[in-house]
């Protein structure tokens, strides 16, 4: 229907898990919520996965697909992570956010401001409160998170990565790539429905790593694990922007959420878990009469952010033997301080301890000054990466992947 006019408490744009959380706990609190996505009801295909306690209590355990103990991380040796770290299951989750008592508009928003969603069939929306939860468009120039992933059988898939094992960041020199390119590395978890993702990823380079770049590594890395494919197994695409900073309070816009928010890790690429444990937060300021953005970010929170975004720029700059030092120094760090960068929103005193103590360990220690940015700061600018070969893998993505 064209021309309609429609008045809510809360509006939320964007049905991803985030924005989809927002609404659903806006309405269990008792506000009229109207939600606008272009497809509601779209599967969501990324893989999201968090460390565990960072899901919120109401959460329930069915949103939860397969949990990992105590995940692997390699660099120049083996480290045990003793803390469970979780893949979330994509059909328990919505189902754990359901929108039955709101109204919820199939359409795209052509305009999205504080109060007032337009949308392409003329639609209005009016609301107290604006939450743009859309998330982030293609990254282009900025430093992105890239990663090419493919889904194996849990029995084709042992050798590397057991039922209960989790492989979070393995720089084990398997990729197949040479010392003066740039670096990547493998994540690889069970995803609780006979599968495990092997997914070569890169951090924090202007304008990402190219998808048949990063399958190249992946297949190289099964390989050396005597893992043979049958051809027809399916793959994901990421690549998305990490420095999307937080949103100024007091601003006459919609108030952004989720990765458009400044939620997505800079150093990590997550954003999901953070997200879902901030909801509440945003909900009581609206019911408080405060502005969500303060609540959200208050200056504990920014500095965090601000000194994770220098940890990203580093990660951007570093050749692959400086980044296995450099995450070999981290993992030898107090498990405070590991969460400090790892997830915990506002630990600024933790996050600067073990961003110090970093640098101060990673050896030989004229690599250090790369890593603060000294010397090389563009290392990677306009690296031209090789063609893949089209014998060894002859069904090729395109390089325009999706955010996660």
């Amino acid at each position: 229907m064209s021309g309609r006019r429609v008045r809510a408490d809360v509006c939320v744009v964007g049905l991803g898990p985030t924005g989809r959380a927002l609404a659903h706990r806006a309405m269990r609190a008792g506000f009229d919520v109207v939600a606008i996505d272009p497809r509601p009801e779209r599967p969501w295909v990324p893989t999201f996965s968090c460390w565990a306690d960072e899901l919120p209590d109401w959460l329930p355990d069915s949103a939860v697909a397969s949990r990992i103990a105590a995940p692997t991380v390699w660099t120049t040796s083996e480290h045990r992570i003793d803390r469970p770290y979780c893949v979330l299951s994509k059909h328990g989750l919505r189902a754990a956010l359901p929108l039955a008592e709101a109204t919820v508009l199939t359409g795209r928003a052509t305009a999205v401001g504080a109060r007032r969603v337009e949308l392409g069939d003329d639609t209005v929306v009016t609301a107290a409160v604006v939450f743009d939860a859309r998330g982030l468009p293609s990254p282009g120039s900025r430093r992105t998170a890239s990663a090419h992933g493919i889904f194996v059988d849990a029995e084709r898939a042992a050798p590397m990565v057991g039922e209960g094992e989790g492989l979070l960041l393995d720089w084990r020199p398997e990729n197949g790539a040479g010392p003066d390119e740039p670096p990547s590395f493998l994540y690889a978890v069970p995803l609780g429905d006979g599968t495990v993702v092997f997914e070569e990823t890169s951090l924090g380079l202007r304008g990402g790593m190219p998808q048949r770049e990063l399958r190249r590594r992946t297949l190289n890395r099964l390989a050396a694990h005597g893992i043979r494919l049958r051809g027809d197994e399916p793959s994901e695409a990421a690549h998305y922007p990490l420095d999307q900073p937080p949103p100024r309070p007091g601003s006459s816009m919609a108030v952004p959420f989720g990765a458009r928010g400044g939620m997505m890790h800079p150093c990590t690429g997550y954003s999901v878990a953070d997200s879902l444990a901030l909801v509440d937060t945003a909900i009581e300021a609206v019911r408080a009469g405060r502005d969500p953005i303060r609540d959200l970010w208050p200056l504990r929170a920014r500095l965090v952010y601000w000194m994770r975004e220098r940890g990203l720029w580093g990660l951007g700059r570093l050749t692959t033997a400086q980044s296995i030092s450099m995450f070999e120094a981290f993992f030898t760090a107090s498990p405070r301080q590991q969460r400090a960068l790892l997830s915990a929103h506002e630990d600024y005193a933790a996050l600067g301890a073990v961003l110090f103590l970093t640098v101060a360990r990673t050896w030989p220690f004229r690599w250090r000054f790369d890593l603060v940015g000294w010397t090389n700061r563009d290392r990677w600018v306009g690296y031209e990466y090789g063609p893949s070969d089209p014998v060894l893998d002859p069904v090729l993505p395109d390089d325009g992947g999706v955010g996660r």
